[in-house]
């Protein structure tokens, strides 16, 4: 166990679609936004941790034409994000109060950058089963894995969100660093689309 929660939390610290959108996500819409899209990025892994235990990421993993859907849906949404951060004229303008539709299409779209992830979903495919027990029912044991890594990718978004408002707010130069992060966040969204859509099924 010790082995598979050190691989998990290195899975967990290193950058990706998440980390990359929550943090976006508070810049442009303060902590409660930013908190939201935790959730929804949490929900998304359990999405890709059910397939993973049902067998459909096998599936994908085993049809090309699956797999190209799935990819190229996700490498799209992600530059869609990262185009939209990019030439976003409200990038300074994230002290205002947080509404309710902001929260939740924050929570929605988590849920959607994660899910569409589908190196995630070949990630749980190829690192779960190394930790299994082939002593017993298989299923459990990948909800019980899985279930461990999207709790700590989601407590690491919620350090990565409480960062970035921190920041934010304890500097007298605020705007111009929401600015700077919102642009980085949004070349690292397309920076990840590409890698997405050139991932091959090996």
């Amino acid at each position: 166990m010790i082995p598979f929660l050190i691989a998990a939390f290195v899975l967990a610290i290193t950058p990706g679609p998440g980390i990359a959108y929550v943090v976006a996500r508070t810049v442009s819409g303060g902590r409660k936004e930013g908190l939201a899209s935790c959730l929804g990025t949490g929900l998304g892994g359990l999405i890709h941790v059910m397939a993973s235990a049902l067998g459909v990421s096998l599936i994908i993993a085993q049809s090309a034409f699956a797999f190209s859907i799935v990819k190229y849906v996700g490498a799209a949404y992600l530059f869609y994000l990262g185009f939209r951060m990019l030439f976003s004229k409200n990038a300074a303008h994230t002290n205002e109060e947080i509404s309710p539709q902001g929260a939740r299409r924050a929570f929605f779209e988590g849920i959607a950058v994660e899910a569409l992830n589908v190196k995630t979903a070949l990630f749980f495919l190829a690192f779960l089963p190394q930790f299994t027990n082939s002593y017993e029912p298989l299923m459990p044991q990948l909800v019980l894995l899985g279930g461990i890594c999207v709790v700590l990718n989601t407590f690491v978004d919620v350090l990565a969100v409480l960062g970035a408002n921190r920041l934010l707010t304890s500097s007298a130069k605020r705007a111009q660093r929401e600015k700077i992060m919102v642009k980085t966040s949004g070349v690292t969204m397309i920076g990840l689309g590409a890698y997405l859509a050139l991932a091959e099924r090996n």
